[in-house]
């Protein structure tokens, strides 16, 4: 997609802030990490989108020494650097990353490092931490979290060393909710002034401040045990992007491809038949009774029989509807004659043609057995392939995003009353 970056006009400064986020294709814990697939969309997709979405910044890079995470990067809009091996060993810091970085891009004053696993990192974090260098003169500037964990020492194995706490006084110990916690590094981000790096080699130092994040905002992928805890979070507190979340009140969903494998089964006698999963067909009836309405359409390229179409229509109470080659121009119709625009409509493909529908609709999901061209144009990438609970994995995201929206409303109108 096409970014806009706007010269710092929303700071009223003219420094030139590089919002830079670290993807070696190396990773020990889980291989290629940076891209695996997070709730629809690749990990380092989630703080691109808070990076780019929050205005602040005149560039957005990732640095990487990987041909996947580049492709994945640039569709995401960011610019690539291309590091060096020197910089690229496992023994390589963040640091000699980013000063590699500020010397091929001597315009660059202040630099954010954003940590590629913080996926529920949202614009308003970036811009109140950027505040705290921009208008209160800061050199560094980084995220932490509260934590209320009781440390101890620790002891070697046979040493005869005792533990001793660290930071409480067991005689008094204190109740949850009369400690203030303590501060702990999240990882998210590191804002920090050019001189303070290049000088000092520091990206904490000089006159320096800490922004806090909210535990729930707080995530960090290590190791792929945390991957679907982190799922979890990011559908509940990820950044979901400038437009509110979507109140889907149309869904179109492909019978090839989506609803089932693609294949259809040919009897003895000629008669066709398909094979519908019962995981999907329950994601169908959690749309209906969400109010949503559900087309299944097959194509004129590669029809059913009529007869088919009938059946699969009575059994799962959905309209069946027969698309040409260009499936917008036939449902653009059906959308307006509802009186709704693509924002209020859902959209389920998997191949070329569907392109741009899953372009146009306010939510669009692909089975994860789906060409990359239709993956690039969606904007969820479900985890389970066509015919194999994929519809129900998409009916649940919708499910969440209309509570969500709804979720907001109550909010608004609260804020509202109280104002």
């Amino acid at each position: 997609r096409d970014v806009l970056l706007n010269n710092g006009a929303n700071t009223g400064d003219k420094q030139h802030k590089a919002a830079l986020i670290l993807a070696r294709g190396g990773s020990k814990g889980i291989p290629l990490k940076n891209v695996k697939t997070l709730a629809g969309i690749p990990l380092i997709g989630w703080v691109l989108r808070a990076a780019v979405d929050s205005e602040l910044f005149d560039s957005v890079w990732v640095s990487t020494d990987h041909d996947h995470i580049e492709k994945v990067a640039l569709s995401c809009g960011a610019r690539i650097h291309r590091r060096s091996a020197e910089v690229s060993k496992d023994s390589s810091t963040s640091l000699d990353t980013i000063q590699e970085f500020l010397r091929l891009n001597p315009e660059v004053d202040i630099v954010c490092n954003i940590q590629a696993t913080s996926p529920c990192l949202h614009p308003f974090h970036l811009k109140e931490a950027l505040q705290l260098i921009t208008e209160q003169g800061y050199d560094s500037v980084f995220a932490v979290v509260r934590r209320h964990h009781f440390r101890w020492q620790e002891v070697k194995n046979d040493s005869g060393e005792l533990t001793r706490p660290l930071n409480l006084d067991p005689h008094n110990r204190p109740r949850r909710q009369d400690w203030d916690g303590e501060l702990c590094e999240s990882g998210s981000f590191y804002f920090t002034q050019r001189e303070l790096i290049e000088e000092q080699g520091l990206l904490q130092g000089g006159k320096v401040a800490y922004y806090e994040v909210r535990p729930e905002y707080s995530v960090d992928i290590d190791v792929d045990i945390d991957w679907p805890v982190a799922e979890q979070r990011v559908l509940r507190y990820g950044y979901f992007g400038r437009v509110p979340p979507e109140v889907v009140k149309l869904m179109f969903c492909n019978i090839s491809g989506c609803l089932t494998e693609g294949r259809i089964f040919l009897s003895v006698s000629g008669e066709e038949m398909v094979s519908i999963n019962t995981r999907d067909t329950a994601g169908i009836r959690i749309l209906q009774k969400e109010g949503v309405e559900v087309m299944l359409l097959t194509s004129s390229l590669d029809p059913f029989e009529k007869a088919l179409s009938q059946k699969v229509s009575a059994r799962l109470g959905c309209e069946v509807l027969c698309v040409g080659e260009q499936p917008l121009d036939d449902l653009e119709t059906l959308v307006k004659e509802r009186k709704l625009s693509w924002k209020d409509v859902a959209f389920m493909g998997n191949d070329e043609i569907d392109v741009q529908c899953l372009n146009v609709a306010g939510l669009s999901a692909v089975p994860s057995d789906a060409p990359v061209l239709a993956k690039n144009a969606a904007k969820y990438i479900c985890t389970a392939p066509g015919g194999k609970g994929a519809m129900r994995e998409f009916a649940e995201h919708i499910r969440l995003q209309k509570r969500k929206a709804k979720s907001q409303l109550e909010q608004d109108r609260i804020d509202l009353t109280s104002s």
